[in-house]
Formats: C-alpha cells, sequence, structure tokens
C-alpha cells in the first residue's frame, strides 16, 4: 500500500501543470485574432478583430465542439460535438497544439480533418489562451453559482 500511494504521488507531481496567466494569454490571443473574435451577445468585441474564418470564442467553456450558431463547421469537429464533446481546458490545449491529431484520436478516425491549420506549439502559451478566453466568458461577467435549492441554467442554455 505504501508503495502505490508514493507512486502515485509521485506522477501527480511528473504531471504537466501550468500556471495560467490571463495577461500573457491576452498576448498570445493576437495570433488567433486573426481568425477569431470573442463577442459577447450584445454585439461587443472583448477581443480579437472581429474576424468571421473562425468560430466566435465567447462562451467557449463548456460548449459543445462545433456548435457556435451561423459558423460553418468541418464535419470532423461537428461530428465531435455530436458525441457530447464539450471544450474544457485540457481539451482545448491539446487541441490547439494540433487539431487534425486530436480530432484523429477524440474520433478514432485517421481521416478526420480540422479546417484549424494554425498551430500554438507551447503548452503554457495554449493554457494561458484558455484562460483569457475564459476570463472573456459569462460565468467571468458575474454569472453566480445557482443558490442552494436554486436550478441551475441548463446546459448550453443562452451562454454559448
Amino acid at each position: 500500500m505504501r508503495l502505490t500511494v508514493t507512486a502515485v504521488a509521485l506522477a501527480a507531481l511528473a504531471a504537466p501543470t501550468f500556471a495560467q496567466d490571463i495577461e500573457a494569454g491576452a498576448k498570445t490571443f493576437n495570433q488567433c485574432q486573426t481568425c477569431h473574435v470573442v463577442e459577447n451577445e450584445a454585439g461587443e468585441v472583448l477581443a480579437g478583430k472581429n474576424a468571421k474564418t473562425g468560430p466566435n470564442l465567447y462562451g467557449l467553456p463548456g460548449r459543445a465542439a462545433g456548435t457556435y450558431e451561423g459558423f460553418k463547421y468541418g464535419p470532423s469537429i461537428v461530428a465531435l460535438g455530436e458525441t457530447g464533446f464539450v471544450w474544457d481546458e485540457a481539451s482545448f490545449v491539446e487541441y490547439v497544439q494540433d487539431p487534425a491529431k486530436f480530432l484523429k484520436a477524440k474520433l478514432g478516425d485517421d481521416k478526420a480533418k480540422s479546417k484549424m491549420s494554425f498551430k500554438l506549439k507551447k503548452p503554457e502559451d495554449a493554457a494561458n489562451v484558455w484562460a483569457y478566453i475564459a476570463s472573456l466568458s459569462p460565468a467571468a461577467e458575474g454569472s453566480a453559482p445557482a443558490a442552494e435549492g436554486e436550478a441551475a441554467p441548463a446546459e448550453g442554455a443562452a451562454t454559448n
């Protein structure tokens, strides 16, 4: 038992973790704004230059892949979303480092493709961009968790 606990503790220490830096993420997002924007429901551009090549990243945390209304996604990312996959930090970090490889692995399909050809090479840059996008998302704008006994909003309800 003692050896197992030690092995688990050492494995946890060896796992890469990145301290998120929202300001660094904002700087790195400059590379993303060629294709992406973060625009809220009121039409205010919170980040980017109102680019339309890629989908709006507002509300990305927790959103099903390939589901931003009005954007024409490739079939592989849509297929991923149809599996129930939703964006979280770990998946985002992995995806932006190699979108096609990520889709192939998640879908188990060597022919899966991504329309996104850009890659963020450093995991810490990807984690910082995630932190930045999350900081601009609805939960970061004052949405409080439901009070005890109060129903939380339905998944995907007016938050994506």
